[in-house]
């Protein structure tokens, strides 16, 4: 299993997003991220888990509920 640190270009293609748009869910819609000194990295399993749970729709600490007509 390979479960090394991602950085934010590498998360921006596993996603298929811009860099910018990494830094803007980070601070923004709360993905989980993590900094060590000025460099944030991520756990693709993590990211994974909160994109399940509509993180890139939600605002930041919040979980959007799909709702059924």
């Amino acid at each position: 299993m390979d479960d090394r640190w991602l950085s934010v270009t590498e998360i921006s293609e596993y996603l298929g997003i811009t860099r910018d748009s990494v830094y803007k869910w980070v601070k923004e819609k709360g993905m989980p991220a993590h900094r060590l000194g000025k460099l944030w990295k991520f756990k693709t399993d993590e990211v994974d888990v909160w994109m399940r749970q509509g993180g890139a729709n939600g605002a930041r600490g919040e979980i959007k509920k799909q709702h059924r007509s």
